[in-house]
């Protein structure tokens, strides 16, 4: 049976958008976009949710800790799982935290690190040979409870879909820019509302049949 596997930050794990600063909440698996994917794929799919809250594309969290970097991440998961057919990729929104201040192109090349480890020829082998679809997250929006600590970000986060295509298409992989088809929420300018979920999931679909 073909093997999705979804590696991503809280957006891919179900975070809703965030009211109270230190509660822990999750969409059930009828909201979460990479279920909403899985199931529009139709049967004979297998599906591995790799979605961690904080996670970056390459930075150690001096406040959240060092596992949020996705390069050991991402190693982790690709020998966990498997044999995969199919790995989608969306990070990046940790990296625009202000306490990283990473650039655009900063960000998008620790997006490059995990397509070298995708693409590596262990990980090819190990799976027998997987596709890769990169997702840029939409910009995120200074506003709500956690809005101090993206100081600087939505900015950030705007350069990053023009980067992310350029090197998606640098590496043969597929594209998709989530920015495009939803946004953020307003609640706390990070995180997506059930319908946004749900776009985002028929969309990551439609293009993973085109891969």
């Amino acid at each position: 049976m073909p093997y999705l596997l979804t590696f991503g930050d809280s957006n891919t794990h179900g975070t809703p958008p965030i009211v109270t600063r230190g509660e822990y909440h999750r969409f059930g698996p009828a909201l979460r976009w990479p279920q909403v994917c899985w199931r529009d794929l139709g049967v004979g799919w297998e599906l591995a949710e790799e979605g961690l809250p904080g996670r970056t594309a390459q930075f150690p969290d001096p406040v959240m800790g060092a596992h949020m970097n996705g390069q050991d991440g991402l190693k982790i998961a690709l020998q966990s799982h498997g044999p995969v057919d199919v790995l989608t990729i969306m990070l990046g929104t940790n990296d625009v935290k202000a306490r990283f201040s990473a650039t655009p192109e900063a960000v998008t090349a620790g997006i490059a690190g995990l397509v070298d480890v995708a693409q590596s020829l262990e990980m090819q082998a190990r799976h027998g040979g997987f596709k890769v679809l990169l997702i840029c997250p939409p910009p995120v929006l200074e506003v709500g409870p956690i809005s101090g600590e993206f100081l600087g970000g939505a900015a950030r986060s705007q350069g990053l879909a023009a980067r992310y295509r350029e090197l998606a298409i640098a590496r043969g992989i597929g594209f998709l820019d989530a920015g495009e088809i939803i946004a953020v929420s307003p609640q706390d300018g990070i995180h997506f509302e059930p319908q946004a979920h749900t776009t985002l999931g028929l969309a990551v679909a439609g293009v993973i049949r085109g891969l």
